[in-house]
C-alpha cells in the first residue's frame, strides 16, 4: 500500500486528490492547520486521516514526515485568494513561497526517495507575452500570490536539479467544483444566481467581464494530478482545458440556464477591478497529452451546469435545464511504481 501526504486538503484540490488516492486503496494524511480543524471535522468520513501541522513551521512538516514516511507529497497549501494577496503580501509569501522550501527540505532529510507534486497556478503566466500558454512560456506573474507561487516553482526545479529529488510542478488553470468558496468568480456567479432565482438577493457585483479564463474541472485536475505523479520521471505539466472564455460568458450562459436577462441583474463595481492580463490566460496541454494519452475532458458547459444545479437544489429551487454526465472520480491513474 502506498502511502501519501496531502497539505492545503481543505481546499478544493486538495480534498479531490485525497479523495482519489483513498478511492485506489493508498493510506492518505492530509496536513491540517490548527485554524482549518473545525473545517475539516464536519465531514465525515474523511478520505483522509487528518494530521495538524504548517507549512509555517518547518519542525513540524519533518516530524510528520518521519512519522508517516509518504511514497507521496502533494502540496496544495498556499493562501490562494489573489486580492488577499495584496492584502498580506509577506503571508502569501511565507505560506505560498517559502512553505515549499520548508517542504522539500523536510521531505530531502526524511523521506529523500519520496515524490512530491507542487501545485502551480496560471497566475504565473498573468504577464505572459503570448497565448495559449505551455511550460516553456516566460513566467511573469502580476501579484504577490503569482509571485509567491513562481518562487514555489523555481526552487523545485532546482531542488529536483541540484538534489534528484523527484519533484514534478503542476501549473493548474483555473478550476472549480462544489467546493469551491462563493468569493471566487464562477462560484460567486452560480451562487448569485440561484439567489437571485430564490428571492434571496437582486444583484451580482462583479469586476471586469472582459476577463478571459480557462475554467476546468477540479475532480477531474486531481485525477490527472495522481497519473502525472506516477510516471517514471518528474516534469513540469500545464493542466488545462485549452480553451477561454470571458466573465461576461459565464454570466450570460448562467442567467440563460434560469431564463433571466443578465443585464437586469449584474453591476460593474469598480472596487472589484484589477488590471487585465496583456493576453488571454489560455493552457496549452500539449504534453500533458504526450505524457499520459489523455487531457481534460470535462468543459465550460458541463462545469457550469453541474454547479449551477448544486447551488439551486442547495435553495430548494428546481433546475430547469439538463444536466450533463459529470463523473466525480476518473481513472486516469496507473498503480503507484
Amino acid at each position: 500500500m502506498a502511502t501519501a501526504l496531502v497539505t492545503g486538503v481543505t481546499g478544493q484540490l486538495g480534498y479531490y486528490v485525497a479523495e482519489h488516492l483513498s478511492a485506489r486503496g493508498d493510506a492518505v494524511y492530509g496536513l491540517i492547520r490548527q485554524s482549518t480543524v473545525g473545517r475539516a471535522s464536519h465531514e465525515k468520513p474523511l478520505p483522509y486521516r487528518p494530521l495538524t501541522g504548517d507549512l509555517l513551521d518547518e519542525y513540524s512538516l519533518l516530524s510528520i514526515l518521519e512519522e508517516v514516511r509518504p511514497d507521496r507529497i502533494f502540496n496544495f497549501g498556499a493562501q490562494s485568494f489573489i486580492p488577499s494577496s495584496w492584502t498580506q503580501p509577506i503571508l502569501t509569501a511565507q505560506y505560498t513561497g517559502l512553505g515549499v522550501v520548508r517542504l522539500l527540505e523536510a521531505a530531502r532529510r526524511a523521506v529523500p526517495k519520496c515524490r512530491v507534486l507542487q501545485a502551480g497556478s496560471s497566475e504565473l503566466f498573468a504577464g505572459a507575452d503570448r497565448s495559449p500558454q505551455d511550460e516553456e512560456v516566460p513566467i511573469r506573474p502580476l501579484n504577490p500570490y503569482g509571485i509567491a507561487k513562481a518562487f514555489g516553482y523555481h526552487t523545485l526545479r532546482a531542488y529536483r536539479t541540484h538534489y534528484g529529488q523527484f519533484a514534478t510542478n503542476v501549473i493548474f488553470f483555473t478550476n472549480e467544483s462544489q467546493r469551491r468558496t462563493p468569493e471566487f468568480v464562477f462560484r460567486k456567479v452560480t451562487r448569485a444566481v440561484a439567489e437571485i432565482v430564490a428571492g434571496k438577493r437582486d444583484t451580482l457585483s462583479l469586476g471586469n467581464l472582459d476577463t478571459i479564463r480557462d475554467w476546468g474541472y477540479s475532480p477531474e485536475y486531481a485525477a490527472l494530478a495522481v497519473a502525472v505523479l506516477d510516471l517514471d520521471a518528474p516534469d513540469d505539466f500545464v493542466i488545462a482545458t485549452g480553451e477561454g472564455h470571458t466573465v461576461r460568458d459565464l454570466v450570460s450562459s448562467a442567467f440563460g440556464l434560469v431564463k433571466l436577462d443578465w443585464q437586469k441583474y449584474v453591476r460593474v463595481d469598480q472596487g472589484l477591478l484589477r488590471p487585465s492580463e496583456q493576453l488571454p490566460i489560455i493552457g496549452n496541454t500539449a504534453k500533458l497529452e504526450r505524457a499520459l494519452g489523455k487531457t481534460p475532458r470535462v468543459k465550460f458547459d458541463a462545469i457550469l451546469r453541474t454547479l449551477l444545479a448544486h447551488d439551486l437544489e442547495s435553495f430548494g429551487c428546481a433546475v430547469p435545464f439538463e444536466r450533463p454526465g459529470v463523473q466525480q472520480r476518473l481513472e486516469l491513474h496507473s498503480r503507484p511504481r
